[in-house]
């Protein structure tokens, strides 16, 4: 068992942080599905390179998954506008949509189609090698430390928007230097996890963290420990019950959430209720 598991723990032990990391700025910004959004126009490309025969592991496919997430990066971040009629969340909805039916519309003109998109949906962490755990690895850190050199503005931008337009910060700039960097991230992730385990695993770690706690350092550390807990035994019961581990790893975030939800309403109605005196 642990050498079948061995590197895909070490996946979930090794990648998770970051993401949870840019979980806590999709959620304060309130675009929640930015990142599925982006995580399929990454899986486009990749589907677009499997109707081209390209090798999957490849840069040139590396390359073309990025180019639609650079693509998407540039759309939302001209549509973020401080006021506009149209939602952003209703442009990123339509991004997806139009995304995802096009990626099967590629990948019905592909012999292995059906079994892509399962792959793109659900992935398969069970099989990621050690080269892809430490080129992820190594991308993660690179990009941990360009957001921890320019942490302030990326904070200001997330966290309190009308306060970068009075310091006079090019949000729209810095909006698209997230969502590029994001879409790397993305990107890099999505082909061994899928489009679903990539959305868990930025929003639900830091939902739950939000639940918990008010700072932004309690809620890093709660949300990383979420994601541990939650992709550690997610593939655990995969393997045990023989299920699809992405499709696992997800439904444990799910129930975990629900969890948390339910103690962070009883904690908080327990705050409201009033303390009576003793007679």
């Amino acid at each position: 068992m642990w050498e079948v598991m061995f590197w895909s723990i070490v996946a979930c032990v090794l990648l998770p942080w970051l993401l949870v990391y840019l979980g806590l700025h999709v959620v304060q910004r309130g675009i929640i599905f930015i990142d599925i959004a982006m995580a399929q126009m990454a899986s486009l490309g990749i589907c677009l390179a499997v109707l081209l025969h390209l090798d999957l592991e490849s840069w040139t496919t590396f390359g073309i998954a990025l180019g639609f997430t650079l693509a998407g990066a540039a759309v939302f971040s001209v549509t973020g506008k401080r006021a506009s009629q149209i939602p952003q969340e209703a442009v990123i909805g339509i991004s997806y949509v139009v995304a995802a039916a096009a990626a099967v519309l590629l990948l019905s003109r592909a012999a292995e189609g059906d079994e892509e998109i399962k792959n793109m949906l659900v992935g398969n962490i069970l099989l990621v090698t050690p080269r892809e755990v430490w080129e992820r690895f190594a991308l993660f850190i690179a990009v941990g430390i360009l957001h921890f050199v320019l942490r302030k503005n990326f904070l200001l931008v997330s966290y309190d928007r009308d306060g970068a337009y009075q310091k006079g910060l090019h949000v729209r700039r810095w909006d698209f230097l997230f969502y590029a960097v994001f879409g790397l991230v993305v990107t890099s992730f999505v082909r061994i996890a899928g489009v679903l385990l990539v959305f868990s695993y930025l929003i639900v770690p830091a939902v739950c963290g939000i639940t918990l706690a008010h700072r932004i350092g309690n809620r890093l550390l709660i949300g990383w420990i979420i994601a541990l807990i939650g992709g550690i035994a997610g593939l655990f019961l995969s393997f045990w019950w023989d299920l699809p581990s992405g499709a696992a790893i997800v439904c444990t975030f799910g129930a975990i959430l629900i969890i948390i939800s339910i103690y962070g309403l009883l904690r908080a109605r327990s705050r409201r209720a009033p303390t009576r005196l003793p007679s």
